[in-house]
């Protein structure tokens, strides 16, 4: 992209970067609880949230050697991972 291992690039630029994009893929499965409430949202955070791994898995493919498809299925599973993991972690914990 044009930068060096060394040079590095623009140090607040990349935290800004860093910042919007992280507020932004935190929003997207926030969303549907902003419509409605329980299983429903749920469901359709869980749904939002799978369909936007697999999209930036694929767009992440414009930038690396493997195809699109292999790349979106790469980010699905780690997403679903992480938010399996999460999940469980949320239901053990006392409310």
């Amino acid at each position: 992209f044009g930068g060096t291992a060394a040079g590095g690039g623009d140090p607040v630029q990349a935290a800004a970067a860093a910042g919007i994009s992280t507020g932004l893929g935190a929003i997207v499965p926030v969303i549907p609880f902003m419509i409605t409430t329980g299983t429903a949202a749920i469901v359709a955070a869980a749904a939002i949230s799978l369909v936007a791994h697999f999209l930036v898995g694929a767009a992440k493919s414009l930038v690396t050697l493997r195809t699109w498809w292999a790349a979106g299925l790469e980010m699905t599973l780690a997403g679903v991972i992480v938010g399996g993991a999460t999940y469980a972690i949320g239901l053990a914990l006392p409310t």
